[in-house]
């Protein structure tokens, strides 16, 4: 036989050659090449290639060529993108694998600076920094940051007493937090950039969950009660203040008032005494005559008599009204 010559076999009826299969093979190859040489990047996301297991180029969003047949490995991170990780909750319909933790109710149970138990969820807002970094310098990058948030959480948590993580001090908290992951992410290089922590629910355990709600009832009607009094208290003694001002104003009116009238008194005095001075018979004749002018006219009808006069009758008679006859 010619080494040459096909190999035909009769499967049904039919003669497939054998030289077709590497035809077949190398189109598929083909194919195959074509398919992986192309990868298209999401707008908000970055790509990292890797050839032959080392780091090659960072790409931007679009379509871009590589090398084909896993020779060129490409890795897509949503660098534009802001990520979260929820701590003792769970919302549902996440697309990143470390939003959720494998055990919410342990992540969430927490013990406070005076030895109080607290059930704490919170979220943590994130976004890769550095592809690169995220990517090679530190192994499970988002399960280390998930750690360092945990553990962050309760060294805040542990300094603070129960009435400041569950009322009063939720802000103080979250800045708190915020500044210490901030500080450890830097430090571990995880290529990440926190944004925000937030507190979620704060609730005390469910045992004591009545008692507690009765305690903050009962300082919420203590709050009500202090504004209420400071509303009284605003309202009265700025009243009082002010008719107190006035009384005051009027009482200074009024000694202004008497002042200028003794002062005027005393110049008018002055006066007069200088005159007096100057002739006191004259002036004590007009005195008598002023003042008895004043007087007189207020003390009715007035008969003068001489005392010599004997005959006094037809005097008064002529003083006397006449009296009308009557018809």
């Amino acid at each position: 036989m010619n080494p040459r010559t096909p190999i035909t076999i009769d499967v049904g009826g039919h003669r497939p050659t054998l030289g077709c299969i590497p035809a077949a093979m190398a189109g598929i190859l083909v194919l195959l090449t074509a398919w992986t040489s192309f990868y298209t990047v999401e707008a908000e996301s970055e790509a990292v290639v890797l050839r032959f297991g080392k780091f090659f180029a960072r790409t931007e969003s679009g379509l871009h060529f590589k090398l084909p047949l896993g020779i060129d490995v490409v890795t897509v991170l949503p660098t534009r993108r802001q990520l979260k990780m929820e701590f003792g909750y769970s919302t549902g319909g996440n697309t990143n694998p470390d939003q959720v933790g494998m055990e919410p109710d342990r992540e969430k149970a927490m013990v406070t600076g005076d030895l109080n138990a607290a059930l704490v969820e919170w979220v943590v807002q994130y976004r890769i920094r550095d592809p690169k970094q995220y990517l090679f310098d530190v192994r499970s990058p988002g399960q280390t940051l998930r750690d360092l948030s945990e553990a962050v959480m309760r060294e805040v948590i542990g300094d603070r007493t129960v009435d400041e993580v569950i009322t009063i001090g939720r802000q103080d908290i979250e800045m708190a937090a915020l500044a210490r992951l901030q500080e450890m992410v830097q430090k571990y290089e995880l290529g990440l950039s926190v944004d925000q922590v937030q507190l979620k629910n704060v609730n005390p355990p469910k045992q004591v969950e009545a008692s507690f709600n009765e305690v903050n009832k009962a300082q919420q009607d203590r709050e009500n009660s202090i504004n209420i009094a400071n509303g009284e208290y605003n309202k009265v003694v700025p009243k009082a203040k002010g008719e107190a001002q006035q009384t005051i104003s009027t009482a200074e009116g009024y000694k202004a008032k008497r002042v200028n009238e003794a002062e005027g008194d005393i110049a008018l005095f002055n006066v007069m005494l200088e005159q007096y001075v100057k002739s006191p018979e004259i002036t004590r004749t007009r005195l008598y005559l002023e003042t008895m002018g004043e007087i007189l006219p207020l003390t009715g009808p007035k008969i003068i008599m001489d005392e010599s006069l004997r005959q006094w009758l037809p005097v008064l008679q002529q003083q006397l009204k006449p009296v009308e006859a009557k018809p």
